[in-house]
């Protein structure tokens, strides 16, 4: 039974969820953001999501998906004989066993890294995970929700991420990041919304400010354009 309820906690629905997770797709294919971008890696897309942000491009994993036990996430990961892994959403976290599927990972020897939205606690999660962790900018529409006690638990090899939309947002962005002193804990990331920043302009407002931050483009988008399974 689905919850119509995106905020309750989707591995709660069942109980013979205990060593289970709600999937949307595992699939193959080249990372395409972050510091692990270009390397082949098996995607781990769990289903659901609290959040609404206006851009969000994978609005198609906020319900629906499959129970999976973990024993056969790992089992299919690995016959893609891939040596990173990304647990990915919706919002991977708002499943309490992703913590479980996380640490299992970890344990069999993979680079992973998790993408999460920002808005749930991160403080357990294994700190062999690489964390890219987002920062909602106010056009996402979700700026409110974000955690920034979150920063606190960030690790030297995570990264935060900033998806920019406007010239607001990456002011917001800009002084977010000198306020809280972002780039001296992790890796920061400005990534422009396909179709409403131009890529260009926002590569030359970081030159001009001298921001201590990555500029990225979606690589998959670039050679996918967003078709499925990549």
């Amino acid at each position: 039974m689905s919850s119509s309820n995106p905020s309750v906690d989707i591995a709660t629905e069942t109980p013979t969820a205990v060593e289970r997770l709600r999937i949307t797709e595992i699939f193959h294919s080249i990372q395409g953001e972050a510091d692990a971008i270009g390397w082949r890696t098996v995607f781990v897309r769990l289903t659901g999501c609290p959040l609404r942000c206006v851009w969000c491009d994978t609005e198609y994993s906020f319900y629906g998906g499959n129970w999976r036990d973990i024993d056969d996430i790992l089992a299919e990961v690995a016959s893609h004989g891939a040596k990173h892994v990304c647990v990915t959403g919706g919002e991977p976290l708002a499943q309490k066993r992703c913590l479980t599927l996380l640490q299992k990972l970890c344990d069999a020897g993979y680079e992973v890294s998790l993408e999460t939205s920002g808005a749930i606690d991160v403080s357990t999660v294994d700190p062999r995970v690489r964390k890219v962790m987002d920062l909602k900018a106010p056009d996402s529409g979700e700026s409110k929700r974000n955690l920034w006690s979150n920063l606190d638990h960030l690790l030297a090899h995570d990264q935060v991420k900033i998806v920019i939309a406007s010239r607001a947002d990456y002011e917001w962005a800009r002084n977010a990041v000198a306020e809280h002193a972002i780039d001296q804990r992790c890796m920061v990331l400005f990534s422009p919304v396909h179709g409403a920043v131009e890529p260009r302009a926002l590569a030359e407002w970081i030159i001009e400010d001298k921001l201590p931050v990555r500029f990225q483009l979606q690589l998959h988008k670039l050679l996918w354009n967003d078709a499925p399974g990549h």
